[in-house]
């Protein structure tokens, strides 16, 4: 049986870094942008000027995370705490899971193509008032 995924092109994902990078400037909050592919793979990428380098790392952790478990890494931390179901799960994948705000999957109708991680801002800045929020509005409105 042959099973068709859409993915998010390289295009969109650049529509989708530019959208967050607008929203970044906007609210003063440098940041690194970095979107992934229905695999889980790295498409685009960027840290803008004075964005901490330590956040480049946490925000393709956040796209992979968002994309490996088709949910938003803020809502996966909410049950990621001691005594939830997914107390440890940041321990797995080799540490690559990420469990703070900021990344969400991208869709395209009812599918997920992708996944987006936004660090740089606090966790309401990454998650929805911030980068997060101008991706969410330009992101899953994929053609």
């Amino acid at each position: 049986m042959t099973i068709k995924t859409e993915s998010v092109s390289l295009e969109d994902a650049r529509r989708v870094v530019a959208a967050g990078k607008a929203k970044a400037n906007e609210i003063g909050s440098p940041s690194n942008i970095a979107v992934v592919d229905v695999g889980g793979n790295l498409v685009a990428h960027i840290r803008m000027d004075e964005a901490w380098i330590g956040s480049v790392d946490i925000s393709i952790s956040k796209a992979f995370t968002s994309r490996a478990f088709d949910i938003s890494t803020a809502d996966l931390a909410a049950n990621a705490g001691p005594g939830d179901q997914f107390f440890g799960i940041n321990a797995s994948n080799n540490g690559r899971v990420m469990i703070f705000a900021g990344g969400v999957p991208l869709r395209q109708g009812d599918r997920i193509v992708g996944a987006v991680g936004v660090s740089g801002g606090s966790g309401e800045q990454d998650r929805g008032r911030g980068c997060g929020d101008g991706l969410l509005r330009t992101g899953p409105a994929m053609p």
